[in-house]
């Protein structure tokens, strides 16, 4: 049965007539908390790149591959991560916890192409054969990938670009991961809500998944 009621009537937006601002924020605060992949990536010339992004989640298993959206800027320039893995096609995808999040929003700053966001948070670098791209050594899982695919959604401002990336190499704390399970009263995960909020994973509940 057809509601036309004029609650429902109200509540209905076209979407092609709202203000890619006023999306965002609708997007960013409803569909959260969102798991944040904090990413690094190198240019042609070996500058390496670091930056959060909360547009992130698992696309498939097997083969493993990892989805997340870097947003144009304001002005529709693409950011670093995209443009390095256009030109070195490697990536890794940090799970950094609460313990992190400072230097993960430190991060998020917009510093220059040559700028190095390891160095500007307080983090160290290390190898992750076989990839050319460092990984964050204080991060307790890592999962070092190839870009598979980038699919652009246009050159507007706010434009996203989906990454589809597969992974090959896993690093895992043994603390954090028993083989099975992840402990998440030691990995204290962390979801992006709106605006400046996270919200912590400490409280959970249990649903029993029908048959």
């Amino acid at each position: 049965m057809t509601d036309h009621s004029p609650l429902a009537a109200d509540s209905l937006l076209d979407a092609a007539q709202l203000p890619a601002g006023s999306l965002y924020r609708l997007f960013s605060g409803s569909v959260a908390p969102r798991p944040i992949a904090w990413v690094s990536t190198i240019d042609a010339t070996g500058n390496a790149n670091l930056a959060p992004f909360s547009f992130f989640t698992i696309a498939s298993v097997n083969p493993p591959v990892l989805a997340f959206s870097p947003l144009r800027n304001g002005d529709g320039q693409t950011k670093d991560t995209l443009n390095n893995l256009r030109e070195v096609g490697e990536c890794i995808v940090h799970i950094g916890g609460e313990a992190l999040s400072e230097a993960l929003n430190a991060t998020s700053a917009s510093l220059a192409p040559e700028g190095d966001e390891f160095s500007h948070a307080g983090l160290n670098k290390i190898a992750m054969p076989p990839l050319q791209v460092p990984r964050v050594a204080e991060a307790p899982i890592a999962f070092g990938c190839h870009l598979r695919d980038i699919i652009s959604f246009g050159d507007q401002p706010l434009a996203g670009s989906l990454v589809l990336a597969e992974v090959i190499v896993i690093h895992v704390d043994p603390s954090v991961w028993d083989g099975r399970h992840v402990d998440n009263e030691v990995l204290k995960a962390v979801g992006r809500m709106a605006g400046s909020d996270y919200a912590r994973t400490d409280s959970l509940f249990s649903l029993e998944r029908p048959e």
